[in-house]
């Protein structure tokens, strides 16, 4: 069945009002001599109460009705939409209450997408303070162990206490690591980290930062270079230093989770307005599900290797926070058992 209109409701309200006033009058007046007379007053009655209830009603329903439902309508709409923009559109009277009813189905599901994202990341958040606790807890308990060990007797003893210290020493270093790393997430996630770009060639940032890890991939027996295609210059305008701080990272990680006689290949494309970097391994690569949450803090594909290996587990999240407080973006593509491929861009130098 079709809705009724605002004006056909009112039409049909007087009508039927009128009627019934016509057919009180020839109720209490059947007894006139002059049947025309009394046809003739009887529709003048009709016509006037008919006119003048179309025009009270649609009145009250303008006033009292129409009106504070397309008040409420355009809070409604302002309410929901991006502050300061305003979206009202035109909507006939009757489309008002569906139009309000859509509203209101929309905001229910966009809160429940909301509520679900924010558990989530209380999720994240749980997960984060358990890993930051964890990953502290562990070289500071090292530390206080060595320490109580020389302390109840083991300075004594020359084979002990040279060797405790430098534990203890190692320990300390990896949990400055860890607040010095933290330190940096925190000043690049809160925008308070400068970044000074410059120009430079990123394909001689590469072979530095290969000759600099030579001797670490040696021991792995990997081969680190540069893609012969991309042996040449790619200027790029971006922080040298931060970016320097990615490279490593990206190259360690490869030489950590690569196979022995294995390789890592850095290449460059050429794209218009930006240069885009990858870094590919013929690693044990990374399972599908765990792609996405790659780059979160202390996220670790396999935590008790992981840590074997050493690192803070926050590599990935600076990788990540440096690329994007350049404006760009990187991304991780992976196939287990066939190596990983991390590419970035960066803008190029005009």
């Amino acid at each position: 069945m079709k809705k009724l209109q605002t004006k056909s409701l009112t039409f049909i309200t007087s009508f039927i009002i009128a009627v019934f006033a016509a057919f009180i009058f020839l109720l209490f007046h059947s007894n006139q001599n002059e049947e025309y007379s009394f046809i003739l007053i009887g529709a003048g009655i009709f016509v006037s109460v008919f006119c003048c209830a179309f025009i009270v009603i649609n009145y009250v329903l303008r006033k009292f009705f129409i009106d504070n439902i397309r008040l409420i309508y355009k809070n409604i709409v302002q309410l929901t939409s991006p502050r300061f923009i305003s979206v009202e559109k035109p909507v006939r009277d009757e489309e008002i209450i569906p139009e309000i009813n859509r509203i209101f189905i929309d905001w229910e599901k966009n809160k429940e997408e909301e509520i679900d994202h924010l558990k989530q990341l209380e999720i994240y958040r749980k997960e984060f303070l358990g890993n930051v606790s964890h990953e502290l807890k562990t070289p500071i308990f090292n530390v206080q162990g060595y320490i109580h060990t020389l302390i109840d007797g083991g300075i004594e003893d020359q084979d002990v206490n040279m060797l405790y210290l430098q534990k203890a020493a190692k320990s300390l270093d990896r949990l400055i690591s860890i607040v010095d790393d933290l330190e940096s997430i925190s000043k690049l996630e809160a925008g308070k980290m400068i970044i000074e770009p410059r120009t430079f060639d990123m394909c001689d940032l590469s072979k530095e930062i290969i000759e600099s890890l030579e001797l670490q991939a040696k021991e792995k027996r990997m081969k680190l270079s540069v893609k012969d295609s991309s042996n040449r210059p790619f200027y790029v305008f971006a922080d040298k230093e931060r970016i320097r701080q990615v490279m490593v990272n990206l190259l360690v990680n490869s030489i950590k989770y690569g196979k022995k006689d294995g390789y890592t290949e850095i290449s460059f494309i050429d794209n218009y307005e930006i240069i885009l970097t990858e870094i590919t391994d013929n690693g044990i690569g990374i399972s599908k599900e765990h792609l996405p949450r790659l780059f979160e803090r202390f996220y670790r594909v396999d935590k008790s290797r992981s840590r074997d290996e050493g690192g803070t587990g926050l590599g990935l999240a600076i990788v990540k926070h440096i690329i994007e407080a350049h404006n760009q973006k990187i991304n991780v593509k992976s196939d287990i058992g066939l190596g990983t491929t991390f590419s970035f861009t960066l803008a190029k130098s005009k």
